[in-house]
């Protein structure tokens, strides 16, 4: 369980960082999952770096979690 929320969370940290430079630079199109969210949901296209934000920080968090539950 510990490998499956490291694995996850490290893959919503990296897509989101990633799309956090995408958005403010053009950099990483490769890089474009957490784009397929952020342009087909409405509400979030105005706001695609915030909502990559977000989700760069659930990874963070979910990798936290994994590190806390191995103590």
């Amino acid at each position: 369980m510990k490998k499956l929320l490291e694995t996850v969370g490290g893959l919503l940290l990296l897509f989101g960082a990633a799309g956090v430079v995408r958005e403010l630079t053009g950099w990483f199109p490769f890089l474009g999952a957490t784009r397929l969210l952020t342009e087909n949901v409405s509400f979030l296209q105005d706001h695609a770096a915030l909502t990559n934000a977000v989700i760069a920080v659930v990874g963070f968090v979910t990798v936290m979690i994994a590190e806390s539950r191995s103590r």
